[in-house]
Formats: structure tokens, C-alpha cells, sequence
């Protein structure tokens, strides 16, 4: 596993680059941005295989390709907000967040 180190797994690196993500998630209102903020805190101290198998998060391919040919995934974040990124090695980049579930799918 890259990143894992004397039988560690690998723990999830965000990368919240993405200039969609950034608009969206700088557009929250407070209350959602700070449920969302707990959320990426609390990713980033897992590992890829809880990511896979936590419940809540409900990590689920969505049948779009990232820029670099990848499967895009979606994951709750909130009961409202869901996000959309790819795994590439142990880096989680997410490209946008969807205040409105459905729009995830668009």
C-alpha cells in the first residue's frame, strides 16, 4: 500500500484544489461549512480501507471518469452535502460538493 509504513495502512491526504470544490465549499452556509470541516478533519485521520467500509460515508462509484481517467465516487459528507472525488495513491481529490444529493449524479 503506498503510504503505509511498518504494517500501517495508508491514511487518506485530502486535496481540496479542485477550483468547483473551492466554490462550492466557500459558498456553504455556516452551519453546513462547519458540519463539513468536522467531516474532512475526521477523513483525513482514517484509513482507505474504513473510508471503503464506514456506513456513513457510503463511498459509491458514480460512473464518471476523473481528469486523469479514474472513477469518480461519491461520499456523504452531511445528511445534505455529498462530495465527489477519486483516490489517486493515498490522496483523496475531491472535485465538487453537492449541497443537493440528486445533483451529485448530474
Amino acid at each position: 500500500m503506498a503510504g503505509a509504513g511498518k504494517g500501517r495502512p495508508a491514511l487518506v491526504r485530502l486535496d481540496l484544489n479542485s477550483p468547483e470544490f473551492q466554490a462550492q465549499f466557500f459558498a456553504l452556509e455556516r452551519t453546513t461549512l462547519a458540519q463539513v470541516v468536522e467531516v474532512l478533519d475526521r477523513l483525513r485521520k482514517m484509513a482507505w480501507i474504513d473510508v471503503y467500509r464506514s456506513p456513513g460515508l457510503k463511498w459509491e462509484k458514480i460512473g464518471r471518469t476523473a481528469p486523469n481517467g479514474e472513477p469518480l465516487y461519491s461520499l456523504r459528507i452531511t445528511q445534505k452535502v455529498r462530495a465527489v472525488g477519486f483516490r489517486e495513491g493515498d490522496y483523496l481529490r475531491l472535485v465538487s460538493l453537492h449541497p443537493d444529493h440528486d445533483s451529485t449524479y448530474d
